[in-house]
């Protein structure tokens, strides 16, 4: 059977130092027709670059930046185990997290605690906010490369653990996290996903989770910092905030932190360096309206800077991709 050759993209991508890739697209208000015809070259840019800004799409409400997102991939997933509320416009298509807008989302790879993960992040800017609000991205191989030899090997040789507990009164609930308040189905969700769970008295759930910290990329098998260690740690956490949550909820009680894969606690001095080393590799440029942002998942981490006035930003969470596929240097288990 005949396939139509792909169209090669219709304009060279633009490399400005500290910007990421940049590419001017001219939709003749077909924004869906558009990605349809490229949708090849697109991806295959992203594969190679990490990620790529396109600029200059109609994409001017919801229906059609889902739209757009189903013709760069048919595959979109649904958000599992989330840290904060979104919501959802349609099936595979959300908000950007709830998070505060006075407050820095870290680095962070999406869904980097679960067995299945999206390989693609596409994000649409449907309002963009007065100030501030860019979305960072940073390569996940220049920053393993970057982090001291010593700490790098020591995650790679123990991986990570992420402890969590949900509370109904802060962050994703575990209904919210689990798609349901049936304490049976999130049991069995959790021992089909190697995380041990807890039932607190209070009828909060705690979990922990032993993951990979280093993964290898399913294409080309590079070696990638791959993980939420640094943004889902106590320290990233406003020092007011920490100090706040642990008087309620106590040190065990934190909606979440990150631990060396023996069960070590985390330095302060840590966490510090691993962001520092994310602020030295950062890129990034100011969403405009109508802004498609593709990013590489495993290649790329992405963070979100705080902003002022309205901003709303749609995620597409695309091309799942298994852990087991990406030769983790640990084995999963759970706790």
């Amino acid at each position: 059977m005949h396939r139509p050759t792909p169209s090669p993209l219709p304009d060279d991508i633009s490399l400005v130092p500290g910007c990421p890739p940049l590419l001017s697209a001219a939709d003749g208000g077909d924004p869906e027709g558009w990605a349809a015809e490229y949708r090849g070259a697109l991806r295959a840019a992203v594969t190679a670059r990490g990620c790529v800004l396109v600029r200059g799409l109609a994409l001017t409400d919801p229906a059609a930046m889902a739209a757009v997102f189903r013709q760069l991939s048919p595959a979109l997933m649904a958000d599992r185990e989330p840290f904060a509320p979104r919501r959802r416009y349609a099936d595979g298509v959300y908000s950007s997290s709830k998070w505060p807008p006075n407050q820095q989302m870290c680095m962070h790879h999406e869904m980097s605690y679960a067995l299945e993960f999206p390989g693609m992040l596409m994000f649409a800017c449907l309002e963009a906010p007065a100030t501030g609000g860019a979305t960072g991205v940073a390569d996940a191989g220049a920053v393993l490369d970057a982090l001291p030899a010593e700490l790098t090997e020591r995650f790679e040789k123990e991986g990570w653990y992420l402890a969590r507990t949900y509370h109904d009164d802060i962050g994703a609930s575990y209904a919210e996290a689990f798609g349901t308040d049936d304490q049976a189905a999130v049991a069995r969700y959790c021992r089909a996903h190697a995380i041990d769970f807890d039932w607190q008295p209070d009828g909060s759930l705690r979990t922990r989770q032993h993951r990979s910290a280093v993964v290898h990329h399913p294409v080309d098998g590079r070696r990638l910092w791959f993980n939420q260690i640094a943004f889902l740690s106590e320290w990233t956490m406003e020092p007011e905030v920490r100090e706040y949550l642990t008087d309620v909820y106590g040190p065990e009680g934190l909606p979440f932190t990150t631990r060396f894969g023996n069960g070590d606690p985390i330095g302060e001095d840590v966490i510090r360096t691993i962001n520092e080393v994310y602020d030295a590799h950062t890129v990034r440029e100011p969403w405009r309206s109508g802004d498609l942002l593709l990013i590489d998942n495993l290649r790329s981490a992405h963070s979100r800077e705080p902003f002022d006035g309205p901003r709303e930003v749609l995620a597409g969470l695309a091309d799942p991709v298994r852990l087991a596929d990406c030769a983790p240097t640990v084995e999963v288990r759970a706790a």
